[in-house]
């Protein structure tokens, strides 16, 4: 039994306040293309490559996404925030790694854990509700299926709650501690223990 935990802070991003560089075209790219506009249809990407997929053209055209037909140079970094590189290059994929390190900007080598600054894991949006699940990069798969169970299980009108709570917490007085127990107080039943 490991007694390793997830050290990893879950953070959301306003992607489209950021730019993004995906390098490279192939299957792997498309995955992190439909994965990000899935999440965040209006996030700001570029995508670098020699050549890519007519699938992720067509995806990339219906987002807005620029497309630059080249290979990565390290000049292409300059004014990014965050960047996902998933060539079939472990060579370019380094250097895209080093060259964003020496940068300060989040990196992610696709299915490199010990070359990522994040991992793109499995989330589940309903509405306002978004529900990102991590397994530290160990378990693609798990957090699929932990994805897939979260789906189904959380209901459609989960949105309905949260915005008839957000309309009942500009009606509460009070300062910030006590809305938040008034809030508790009013949600608990929320979560019952049978």
């Amino acid at each position: 039994m490991s007694t390793e935990t997830n050290t990893l802070y879950p953070v959301f991003l306003k992607v489209r306040n950021l730019q993004v560089l995906i390098v490279g075209g192939g299957n792997v790219a498309l995955e992190k293309l439909t994965f990000l506009t899935k999440s965040s249809p209006d996030a700001v990407v570029e995508m670098v490559a020699p050549f890519f997929r007519p699938e992720t053209l067509e995806l990339a055209k219906k987002f807005n996404v620029k497309i630059t037909k080249k290979r990565f140079t390290r000049k292409m970094l300059k004014k990014r925030h965050v960047v996902i590189a998933t060539t079939d290059s472990a060579a370019v994929n380094k250097r895209v790694y080093r060259a964003a390190r020496k940068r300060f900007l989040l990196c992610n080598i696709a299915d490199v854990p010990e070359l990522c600054d994040f991992y793109m894991g499995g989330i589940v949006t309903k509405g306002n509700v978004k529900i990102a699940i991590s397994t530290n990069g160990k378990s693609p798969t798990t957090a699929k299926r932990l994805r897939q169970f979260f789906e189904e299980v959380i209901p459609e009108n989960i949105d309905d709650l949260v915005q008839n709570l957000n309309e009942y917490r500009k009606t509460i007085k009070g300062d910030f501690e006590e809305k938040v127990e008034t809030l508790n107080e009013f949600t608990k039943g929320l979560i019952s223990k049978n």
